[in-house]
């Protein structure tokens, strides 16, 4: 027990730690190679996350236009709630409304575009051959060989029933198209449903990281940013809806087939800010064209002149009355918004200017003011 007892008592070593040398002098920042380097990495990693954004740019379109969306539904969310309904009921009936029009449209408008434009594929030649009575066409015809040249290809094109294959290109292209498209809308609209479901607790917890003393205010302008969302996406469907009453009327005066179903083409791409009532335009004019060359010229006519009115009278009043925005900011907007992000800037371009303004007359003035 003794020797064992030595044993166990026995002191430890202590470890021998090993002599590395003096550490050397710091390194010098102030040198060009450590600039250099230092740039180098930056830039670099600038570049990798600038690849990386670019390849998900579609990803935060996407996104973009659901926020956009759930921001401009919630007023109507709102008005729901204050009838009794929770959050999440007055969302459901929201929905449900934007589906049951989904298929309102579909029913109404489907049938008779396809079979309106059935129709005019097989009166193209006979209207081509209309235009020809026309002295002044009839003329640039036999100088230039312009309906001749329209006349050979729709023959080329429609001799085998391939039209829609080859404007499509091909019939890959139209499945591709079909469901890009389907993908596309089903995922902003999913998107939409969650954004504007948490939309309040969102905005909760970006608040959280604004200093107690100026959350307040902050919380009151984000309020009034949201209400001045929503008050662009409910003028830009008053707008919409008055330009498809007009239609309406005017497709029925013209004698068009199904003008309840022309209209709400014209609702739907009126919501499409800039190339919208372009859109609508062909579409109504094709219509026409089924008729007559006659009613077909007078149908554009008549609709871009509605639609000159719609810019420069009924867009800019509207959006100065509801949004306090003016008619010249209101289209510069629009033109920068587009050049800058396409479609998406300019969806965005009006609320985003009557944003700026807000913030602007609230906090930018007041402090130059006191200045």
């Amino acid at each position: 027990m003794a020797i064992s007892d030595r044993i166990k008592r026995k002191p430890k070593e202590s470890p021998v730690i090993p002599d590395f040398g003096a550490a050397g002098a710091p390194i010098d920042r102030g040198h060009p190679f450590y600039f250099g380097f230092l740039a180098t990495i930056g830039a670099l990693s600038a570049f990798v996350l600038m690849r990386a954004l670019a390849s998900a740019s579609q990803v935060f379109v996407l996104i973009l236009v659901a926020l956009f969306l759930a921001t401009g539904l919630n007023p109507a969310v709102e008005a729901i709630r204050k009838r009794g309904l929770s959050r999440t009921g007055a969302v459901a009936v929201i929905f449900a409304s934007v589906i049951l029009f989904v298929g309102l449209f579909m029913a109404l408008v489907i049938p008779p575009l396809i079979s309106q434009g059935t129709h005019l594929i097989q009166i193209a030649p006979t209207l081509l051959d209309n235009l020809k009575n026309n002295a002044t066409i009839s003329n640039l015809n036999d100088h230039y060989g312009v309906i001749d040249t329209l006349q050979k290809k729709l023959s080329s094109v429609t001799s085998d029933g391939t039209l829609l294959i080859s404007a499509f290109g091909g019939v890959i292209g139209v499945g591709k198209s079909v469901l890009s498209g389907t993908f596309t809308a089903l995922t902003i609209l999913i998107l939409t449903l969650y954004f504007i479901t948490s939309l309040p607790q969102a905005v909760e917890l970006g608040l959280k990281l604004v200093p107690a003393s100026r959350r307040t205010r902050v919380s009151l302008l984000t309020d009034a940013i949201i209400a001045r969302v929503g008050t662009f996406v409910g003028s830009q469907i008053l707008v919409s809806f008055l330009a498809a009453v007009f239609i309406a009327i005017f497709s029925a005066i013209l004698g068009l087939p199904s003008p309840v179903a022309i209209a709400i083409i014209v609702f739907v791409c009126g919501l499409v800010p800039l190339i919208g009532h372009f859109l609508g335009c062909a579409i109504v004019t094709i219509i026409a064209l089924t008729q007559s060359v006659s009613i077909g010229v007078i149908a554009f006519v008549g609709y871009v002149l509605y639609v000159q009115v719609e810019n420069y009278v009924v867009h800019p009043r509207i959006m100065k009355r509801n949004l306090a925005v003016p008619g010249a900011v209101t289209i510069i907007s629009a033109m920068i918004g587009t050049s800058l992000l396409g479609l998406v800037g300019g969806l965005l371009a009006v609320p985003v200017a009557a944003s700026v303004i807000l913030i602007l007359e609230e906090v930018v003035f007041p402090r130059a003011e006191k200045s």
